[in-house]
């Protein structure tokens, strides 16, 4: 569709001429049927982010510092990157025909003149000093706004954007010459950046520089399972003190992955595809039944919350064009992408399952990212293998221990039941250390029937990011699991214990992942004067899970083990009894009983809620005492 098809189509709209609301949900070439509903979901949703996008653009010609600006309802700072929204913004303009998607998207673009550098990129922040990097990700929608829309553009306007582009290009070219620049995302989405940009614009060294840093990136998966290693600080290859790699999960499903995969898909690299392959394959060991990310062990998993990561852009351009080499891919994409609609509310993607229930705003950075990756997968739709779930999730499937040596974590499955522990060290920066689940706690803990019953925070919520990250409303209070005491109003836990190790065992159908923590400070300091050394154990059969904390130590201060179980607002909670409490979930009853009276946190509300992973929980504590030196808390669901 050229400009003059494009006024004319808004014309017939302008009318009341009938037009479908999405040409693409006709039947293609393949067949009918084909994919159908996944594209329908994709369409709508799209959709909606676009027209809540436009909602809260800002428009005003007179000023160039306004004009086009899109304000976030959650945070009192300008996301400078919300330009990255030209390229759904084209989409949505050339399927509907309707102007207000253009001149949209033209604003947009158009404002980023308040974030340009003289060196061609654009800031990420309106400080003109803040980090420039993440041009690659505004070159990259610009670069496929002007490749599968650029026809909707005037001559004089599309030449200016590709002068545009060719400055972003360069500043690239220049400051990302090897895969270990910084954090390994930015090297391996500059494989893809190089590539398009290079072909869009018939620059041959820059296809040249993209094949480099292809060849580069093979050497950044782990072994044996293949996970893409390098988010981490100072430098992608730092090892922790148990020798493993930085790996955060929710920056290689919704970023890295993305475009390793359109680079080798496109430049026909075998080698390459099978490497990904296996690489995704490992990674969707972590995706929960219901389309969650299980970043919970995850060096960046500050920005996590249960469908991925909060600034990249989602996983479905990656596991959809991959789903011919594996349909569990697509099941993969379909499940998050449903996962994602229920995350969204007045037009904007919401940071976490509980948001809404909680009436936390939504930060505007999740839906202009995530909109370019279903813009992405639609625009090559005609490319694409077919996409269903008909092949289950590996961990809808799973039964027993999957142990990952690299993350020292461990996934356990039995019935209904989906757990994951960890005592992965990493960190992913030394001097200010965001801690994710480790000290052998439980990351995560799953059923079937009701959904996510526990999930990991930072032991500590803190803004590593603070443009990026939205404050935490109200005390923060952790959502691991864990056995903590407190010594002179200082914090101690096993959360803090990067030493620990544990083993597991799985017999006559039960799973046993048990093992030996300390009860350390943030500065990794081991509590005096009283029990500072535990056993901790997780057992899992098919009906119920049992989480067990024991010493032989003195104990002297009040400790507990406190388990915060998941639960929006609204739910029915009760104590029939003092070592008994009840949660009633829509899909069934969870019980939590223990060996001693069970009390709920001191908190001032009946819930807590956490921006990581964006969930409400119950914070359900059981102490131990100089006599009851074992405590054990058993979970159930009917």
């Amino acid at each position: 569709m050229n400009r003059r098809d494009f006024i004319q189509f808004s014309s017939l709209l302008g009318l009341g001429i009938t037009i479908p609301s999405s040409p693409l949900l006709a039947i293609d070439s393949r067949g009918e049927g084909h994919s159908k509903a996944y594209r329908e979901l994709v369409y709508e949703l799209l959709k909606e982010w676009c027209d809540g996008m436009i909602a809260r653009q800002l428009i005003d010609p007179s000023d160039p510092k306004i004009h086009g600006l899109m304000q976030c309802p959650a945070c009192d700072v300008v996301h400078a990157r919300f330009f990255d929204a030209v390229y759904p913004l084209f989409y949505m303009a050339k399927t509907t025909g309707q102007a207000k998607y253009l001149d949209a998207g033209i604003a947009a673009m158009e404002w980023n003149r308040n974030v340009t550098l003289a060196d061609g990129s654009w800031t990420n922040d309106l400080d003109p000093k803040s980090w420039n990097g993440t041009t690659v990700f505004g070159a990259i929608a610009l670069a496929e706004t002007l490749k599968y829309h650029g026809d909707l553009l005037d001559s004089k306007r599309y030449e200016a954007w590709q002068q545009r582009l060719r400055a972003a290009g360069d500043f690239i070219y220049r400051k990302f010459d090897a895969i270990d620049v910084t954090n390994v995302n930015y090297g391996a989405t500059n494989i893809y950046a190089l590539d398009l940009i290079g072909k869009l614009l018939e620059l041959p060294h820059y296809r040249l520089r993209s094949k480099e840093l292809a060849e580069q990136i093979k050497g950044y998966f782990t072994e044996p399972n293949k996970l893409l290693f390098g988010e981490i600080k100072p430098s992608a290859h730092k090892k922790s003190a148990k020798g493993l790699p930085g790996v955060d999960l929710g920056y290689n499903v919704e970023e890295s992955l993305n475009s390793i995969v359109m680079y080798a898909l496109h430049a026909e690299d075998k080698e390459l595809i099978g490497l990904v392959q296996k690489s995704m394959e490992s990674h969707l060991e972590f995706m929960l039944p219901d389309g969650g990310w299980d970043n919970s062990w995850g060096t960046r998993m500050f920005k996590w919350t249960y469908w991925g990561s909060r600034t990249c852009d989602g996983c479905q351009p990656a596991f959809t064009m991959m789903a011919g080499h594996n349909p569990a891919f697509g099941t993969a994409a379909v499940k998050n992408t449903e996962l994602l609609r229920r995350c969204t509310a007045d037009g904007l993607l919401h940071g976490g399952p509980h948001y809404i229930s909680r009436g936390i705003k939504p930060c505007l950075h999740h839906t202009f990212t995530h909109a370019k990756a279903l813009a992405t997968v639609l625009d090559q739709w005609d490319e694409l293998p077919p996409v269903n779930t008909n092949t289950p999730l590996p961990r809808a499937e799973a039964d027993g221990v999957h142990y990952f040596k690299e993350l020292d974590t461990a996934l356990f499955a039995r019935g209904a039941w989906r757990g994951t522990v960890s005592a992965y060290d990493a960190e992913y920066y030394h001097k200010r250390d965001m801690r994710q689940a480790t000290g052998n706690s439980l990351g995560i803990l799953y059923h079937e029937k009701v959904g996510l019953l526990c999930a990991a925070s930072m032991a500590i919520y803190k803004l590593m990011e603070p443009l990026n990250q939205q404050p935490a409303p109200g005390e923060d209070i952790a959502l691991t699991p864990r056995i903590e005491t407190y010594q002179n109003g200082n914090w101690y836990s096993n959360l803090f214990d990067l030493t620990s190790t544990f083993d597991s065992t799985d017999s006559d159908g039960k799973i046993t992942v048990q093992g030996q923590v300390a009860l350390k400070n943030e500065r990794r300091e081991k509590v005096q004067n009283t029990a500072a050394d535990f056993g901790i154990a997780y057992e899992c059969t098919a009906e119920h899970v049992r989480i067990t904390g024991d010493t032989t130590q003195e104990l002297v201060n009040e400790t507990s083990i406190t388990v915060p179980v998941l639960s929006p607002s609204g739910e029915l909670m009760g104590q029939p009894e003092p070592n008994f409490i009840t949660i009633q979930k829509p899909e069934g009853t969870v019980y939590v009983s223990a060996n001693v009276p069970l009390e709920i946190k001191e908190m001032g509300t009946d819930r807590t809620f956490n921006m990581v992973p964006g969930v409400e929980a119950i914070p359900i504590v059981a102490f131990f005492t100089p006599e009851q030196k074992r405590v054990e808390i058993e979970i159930k669901v009917i």
